[in-house]
């Protein structure tokens, strides 16, 4: 008996402390300080709504491959009554409702404590792939707010996970809002899925700003960090300038992340609170 176990879940939170790598002004071309931070600001703030819809998604993961699509839904329901008794949990045919957060007792999964509402359809369940179907209403964590729905296709011979995502978020404390879409693909890292995931694709949204387009390149997150390990994302943002942002390791608590225009380039230090 094979149960699903693959999951994104990072923390929210973290502290900035960035510098210049290059000084000069560079022209009006160049990246500013300011144009670097607030790409960094928005590509953690989509970073931030996708990391809350991931840690609900790995809730549902808990039923027989193969066994039907009744029947996974039912051990679904068992897995949340039991993990998360703050749930109030609807089941019919092969379809979840959840309302977090109005019974008494855990409400917390990988450090995201839920709010609002999760709809879970099993729409195929076989030995060789699986599919879930995912809605949010007004979920949140406290730090985000996630309006959306998300497709998650596990192919077992592929050894990947497949996840195609629309969402509407709000960050509650500073009020930044974006809409949008992704496309991405999920491996283990080298050390197994227990110590994170590798991830290739895209995201696209709308902010106060304008659009931004994201490309993601062979970036790994380890369930602990508050960003990627290693990896690149190649960000086209609404001030038609294309930034990266390439995140390396400098400690087991720090990652530092370049942000680098076409003349120039800053450096963030990224650390849990």
């Amino acid at each position: 008996m094979r149960s699903l176990r693959f999951a994104l879940a990072l923390p929210l939170f973290v502290v900035l402390a960035g510098c210049p790598k290059n000084k000069d002004d560079g022209g009006s071309d160049s990246l500013t300080r300011a144009e670097a931070q607030d790409a960094l600001d928005e590509a953690k703030a989509s970073g931030s709504a996708e990391s809350l819809g991931a840690a609900n998604v790995e809730i549902f993961t808990s039923f027989t491959l193969g066994g039907g699509l009744q029947k996974a839904a039912g051990e679904l329901k068992a897995a949340i009554q039991s993990q998360l008794p703050c749930a109030e949990v609807t089941l019919e045919d092969a379809t979840l409702t959840v309302d977090w957060g109005v019974n008494p007792g855990n409400c917390t999964y990988r450090g995201h404590t839920f709010t609002g509402t999760s709809a879970v359809s099993v729409e195929k369940n076989a030995d060789d792939q699986v599919l879930v179907h995912h809605e949010w209403t007004d979920l949140s964590n406290g730090v985000v707010t996630l309006n959306g729905s998300a497709d998650v296709t596990w192919d077992f011979a592929a050894k990947f996970r497949h996840v195609v995502h629309h969402g509407e978020w709000t960050l509650i404390a500073t009020g930044r809002t974006g809409t949008g879409d992704g496309d991405r693909t999920q491996t283990p890292l080298a050390g197994g899925v227990e110590e994170g995931i590798r991830v290739e694709g895209t995201r696209s949204w709308t902010g106060q700003k304008g659009r931004w387009d994201l490309a993601i390149d062979g970036v790994e997150m380890r369930w602990q960090d508050p960003l990627p390990q290693a990896g690149t994302y190649t960000l086209a943002t609404p001030f038609d300038k294309s930034v990266s942002l390439g995140f390396g390791r400098v400690d087991d608590d720090t990652i530092r992340v370049t942000v680098a225009g076409e003349k120039r380039s800053f450096s963030f230090d990224v650390t849990s609170r």
